[in-house]
């Protein structure tokens, strides 16, 4: 899929200048081995709605939800797996594991910090960690999956890259097929997106309805 690869790239590229060695190798392993579902589902969105933006502008967008997605995601696994224990065969101390989520999530807010995505970016890291302290807690979620919120902000980032505002169909249809997938961890995007991925969005990139601002399926961390 052209989207993945595009997507994939830009983000390698936002990271290229990470320093020290390990740390930006331990970042690049990351993005060449992971899923790249929401920077493609970024750049489906952005092409199945109305007007024009910069090409280079939509491949910024979507390195931006996809360092936000690894970070999150990678923090996540941290987390379940316990980094902190002693592990004489890994490849790398899990502290730099550690950093590499913390600097994923912030190159990923800075690519779109001065865009119509903004908002929804912090709205994910909120969920994210209301998600993280309900699973901690043995609580039921409040918030949604990291997945749902992460391809919700790849509809905002990839249908506002024209100007306009994000029609609230096209929002709930992403996190639809987030929902849909179930079981983490990704699949490719040839195996999360159905074929017909970019024809739907299309149909669903309508006018945008007059509450289109209010979030998809609110959480108590929207508020």
């Amino acid at each position: 899929m052209e989207e993945a690869d595009r997507a994939r790239a830009a983000a390698r590229e936002a990271v290229r200048d990470v320093e020290p060695d390990d740390l930006r190798a331990a970042i690049d392993d990351r993005l060449a081995d992971g899923s790249v579902v929401p920077g493609a589902l970024t750049i489906l969105c952005a092409s199945a709605s109305a007007g024009h933006a910069d090409a280079d502008a939509i491949s910024r967008r979507a390195a931006g939800v996809q360092l936000i997605y690894e970070g999150l995601a990678l923090t996540r696994t941290l987390a379940a797996e316990e980094p902190w224990a002693s592990d004489p065969s890994a490849d790398q101390p899990a502290d730099l594991h550690v950093l590499a989520a913390d600097v994923l999530v912030a190159r990923g807010f800075r690519l779109l910090a001065a865009t119509d995505a903004a908002d929804a970016a912090v709205r994910t890291v909120r969920e994210f960690g209301r998600e993280r302290t309900d699973a901690a807690a043995g609580r039921e979620p409040s918030a949604r999956t990291l997945e749902a919120s992460v391809f919700d902000l790849a509809a905002v980032a990839g249908a506002s890259a024209a100007g306009g505002d994000p029609p609230l169909a096209l929002r709930q249809y992403a996190v639809g097929l987030a929902d849909s997938w179930g079981d983490r961890p990704l699949g490719s995007p040839t195996e999360v997106l159905p074929e017909t991925v970019l024809d739907v969005l299309a149909r669903v990139s309508g006018p945008p309805a007059a509450d289109s601002d209010d979030p998809v399926r609110p959480s108590a961390t929207d508020h």
